[in-house]
């Protein structure tokens, strides 16, 4: 018989243990829907000081976790249940690696001792990430938690950023272990993590002096930054660099206020020109994909020097370009302009180049304003756009997270939104994805408490995560969401009579919404406010209310269904 004085040590359960070494790992966020066996996993976390933000849907919890790593440098953690709830989590974990953000998904799974024999949401979940996961990891018994726990986090960010995996099996997640050896098993795998992993690659100084060289030499001299500029947090290194140098900037669409819109060296809206007329570029943390269409004529110049810093070796392999630097870009932005210092040089406001970037900025500056001057009702997408502008512009520093997302939404807001600082921008992305937006809201507000977040979306857009609102009441989340309704894709019905035939030739079109749609009454239904604006005076004062009270609001612009254009590839008319 057992010593009625002698108590068993105190254990901790599979749930407790992942809870505890993601809280010495330093996660603070989770995202995700909870359900068999992840539950208890969640409250652990919870009760460790970690903030878990439960979603509707793991797709809109999987596109915040995606965001939440790309704002802040740190893997946003996704988690989810098996099965169903792995595949739908699948959204943001290719959304992460797509746009190289760092992100985590923990997955609960099936029993292992029931493998194959059809066991409760049975799926080899290990297969099914493969395509979107940078390292995956399985801790397959309780001891195993660690170290797995440890690795996907650290492999999340070390160089290129992307999406790694953590698969749980329930009966781990129910084996328990003393609490002393728990802390001994956490201790090794913390001594044990692979250091080399988050180590910066060392900059060949010889290429630095090259990249100088040719901008030096340059006559049309381009800077171009993307995301991955914002991601390593290089705008203080890019603004002495464009600012010692007077060589024009072009961001793309995430990079966007990492120097302001409104800087006189900016390029934006003369892209079409500016890139099809530079000699030299370099370009920072941006890929030569189709958001840059691949570096190659006819956009591009034949004669172009490219210069490329990147992160990732593959990626300046893939493209080869004149110059290619493996790094990060604030380390080589950094040094670039130190190297340049010694040595200076700068094109001066009556440069040719610079003037003729500012003479053609100006030109299509102006004739885009004489569109958005004109207060035109019912509204086209120019007018709502000009007034959400002004009344972003209004709210100063520090100037909200605007998220972006929709065809014609996207495509004019990008053009006419202003982006004074860094990482306020949060759109489609490399993918292109729909279905961001409010994920992308709950992500900013999370990161960001002291920024607003203001959502420009597409109705269509909308629609992918609309029940989401219900999770900004809940967590009473600064963010004001504005509509765009104009009845559907693109707007509405855009057949030509022939198109209309069939048998089902009285169904909506494919691209038609109910018309009319009360997308304001959605958010009111979960006790947050909703408004309808139809004019500028109403757009105007449910603005000031929303931006004032800085609440869950949704507020649903009527748009002429006429006034669209099928979206696609980036569109530059200048």
């Amino acid at each position: 018989m057992a010593d009625a004085g002698h108590k068993n040590p105190p254990t901790v359960d599979g749930n407790s243990f992942v809870a505890m070494c993601l809280a010495r790992a330093g996660v603070d966020k989770m995202f995700g829907v909870v359900g068999i066996p992840v539950t208890s996993l969640a409250n652990r976390a919870v009760a460790l000081g970690v903030r878990f933000i439960a979603f509707h849907n793991e797709q809109s919890a999987g596109y915040a976790a995606s965001a939440y790593g790309y704002l802040t440098r740190r893997p946003g953690v996704l988690l989810t249940v098996s099965g169903p709830g792995c595949v739908h989590g699948l959204a943001g974990l290719s959304n992460a690696t797509a746009n190289a953000w760092p992100m985590v998904m923990i997955s609960g799974s099936s029993e292992q001792s029931f493998t194959g024999r059809g066991d409760f949401q049975e799926l080899d979940q290990l297969a099914a990430v493969k395509p979107f996961s940078k390292f995956s990891a399985k801790a397959t018994d309780i001891t195993k938690i660690p170290a797995s726990v440890f690795s996907v986090i650290d492999w999340a960010v070390a160089g290129r950023p992307g999406g790694t995996y953590l698969d749980v099996p329930s009966d781990v997640l129910h084996q328990t272990v003393d609490e002393s050896e728990a802390e001994r098993l956490i201790t090794q795998a913390l001594n044990s993590r692979n250091k080399d992993l988050i180590e910066k690659p060392r900059i060949n100084y010889s290429e630095i002096q090259k990249a100088v060289e040719l901008l030096r030499t340059a006559q049309r001299p381009l800077i171009v930054f993307g995301k991955g500029a914002a991601y390593a947090r290089a705008e203080n290194e890019l603004t002495k660099l464009v600012e010692s140098t007077g060589i024009p900037f072009l961001p793309t669409p995430m990079g966007k206020g990492l120097l302001p819109d409104t800087h006189e060296l900016a390029a934006t809206a003369a892209r079409s020109f500016a890139i099809g007329k530079c000699d030299v570029a370099l370009v920072v943390g941006a890929r030569l994909n189709w958001l840059l269409h691949f570096g190659e004529p006819p956009k591009w110049s034949k004669d172009v020097k490219f210069i490329l810093v990147d992160i990732c070796k593959e990626e300046i392999e893939l493209r080869k370009p004149c110059l290619g630097i493996v790094g990060d870009a604030k380390d080589v932005v950094g040094m670039i302009h130190k190297e340049i210092k010694d040595d200076p040089f700068c094109l001066g406001r009556t440069h040719p180049w610079v003037e003729a970037i500012k003479n053609k900025t100006k030109d299509n500056v102006a004739k885009m304003e004489a569109q958005l001057v004109k207060d035109v009702v019912p509204f086209n997408f120019m007018t709502p756009m000009r007034i959400i502008r002004d009344a972003i512009l209004g709210v100063g520093s520090p100037a909200p997270v605007v998220v972006s997302e929709g065809a014609n939404t996207m495509d004019i807001g990008r053009a006419v939104l202003v982006q004074t600082e860094p990482r306020t921008r949060l759109d489609a992305g490399t993918w292109g994805t729909m279905g961001v937006g409010l994920g992308y809201c709950i992500a900013a507000a999370v990161a960001s408490p002291d920024r607003l977040v203001v959502a420009v979306e597409g109705d269509s857009g909308f629609g992918f995560s609309a029940m989401e609102v219900e999770t900004l009441v809940r967590y009473q989340l600064p963010v004001v969401v504005i509509v765009f309704n104009n009845g559907g894709v693109y707007g509405g019905d855009r057949r030509n009579p022939e198109e209309i035939t069939g048998p089902y030739k009285d169904d909506p079109a494919p691209t038609s919404f109910v018309p009319g749609a009360a997308y304001h009454l959605l958010l009111e239904a979960f006790g947050g406010k909703g408004y309808l604006a139809g004019t500028p005076d109403e757009l105007k004062s449910a603005l000031a209310q929303a931006f004032t009270a800085r609440k869950p609001t949704v507020i649903n612009v009527t748009i002429d269904p006429y006034a669209g254009a099928e979206s696609g590839r980036l569109q530059h008319k200048n």
